[in-house]
């Protein structure tokens, strides 16, 4: 922390005497972020999962479908 200087009007900025670059030392809105990568994974995998059933759910429904026709063929 020796070779960075704070940036003006901005307290979690800093920047490194040797290479001039910019770093954000916010560790809370760090976290926030990660935490809302790993929120948006979560979902898109739920979604996934959601998919996958409801495509399930349309096999069974279509073969109950075909299963209810034979059987009302047989009945006539």
């Amino acid at each position: 922390m020796d070779n960075l200087i704070t940036v003006e009007g901005h307290p979690n900025l800093f920047r490194d005497k040797n290479t001039g670059a910019i770093v954000n030392c916010d560790n809370v809105s760090y976290k926030q972020y990660l935490n809302s990568i790993s929120n948006r994974m979560n979902t898109k995998k739920e979604i996934e999962a959601l998919r996958g059933e409801i495509d399930e759910i349309k096999s069974l429904l279509k073969e109950l479908l075909n299963e209810t026709r034979r059987n009302w063929i047989k009945w006539l």
